[in-house]
């Protein structure tokens, strides 16, 4: 799982990538795919699924663009849509949420895009369980765990 500054390394250095031993996982916003694929924040927004599907074919990783929908491209130009989620997620630290929780599920050798697909709409959730509790305004990233193991209550069910 490569975020914030990883993301940032690779801007020089794409071709690291092709050496990985293990599939990749992308997790950027709209302003770090940007600069990943040599463009403006302003055309990945207008442009995400293209955005998306272009970063996963060039890296040839699972890529996860943050943001409203968050889409989940595979290198292959299969993309995925996340349903869950709100824009008061839209802060520091809820990225890094994202990031642990993808990490914890490749952890427990669940298959890297099952792992995306599923660490998305999780996180997502939590974050719409804790809007319902605090608000939207406000919500900071450690909102997020008090909903994840709600999530993780549910799902064990």
């Amino acid at each position: 799982v490569i975020d914030a500054d990883g993301l940032n390394a690779l801007i020089d250095n794409p071709d690291v990538l092709r050496g990985a031993k293990a599939p990749v996982i992308l997790t950027p916003h709209p302003g770090e795919m940007a600069r990943l694929l040599g463009t403006t924040a302003g055309a990945v927004q207008e442009h995400r699924t293209e955005a998306a599907r272009r970063a996963a074919e060039t890296f040839q990783a699972i890529v996860v663009l943050k943001g409203s929908a968050t889409l989940i491209a595979l290198p292959d130009w299969t993309l995925y849509a996340n349903p869950t989620g709100n824009p008061g997620m839209a802060t520091g630290g809820t990225g890094d949420v994202l990031s642990g929780i993808l990490g914890g599920l490749l952890a427990q050798e669940i298959p890297p895009v099952d792992a995306a697909i599923a660490g998305v709409y999780a996180h997502g959730l939590a974050g719409d369980l804790a809007a319902a509790r605090v608000g939207q305004q406000g919500l900071i990233a450690t909102d997020l765990l008090g909903g994840l193991c709600e999530v993780w209550a549910r799902w064990r069910r």
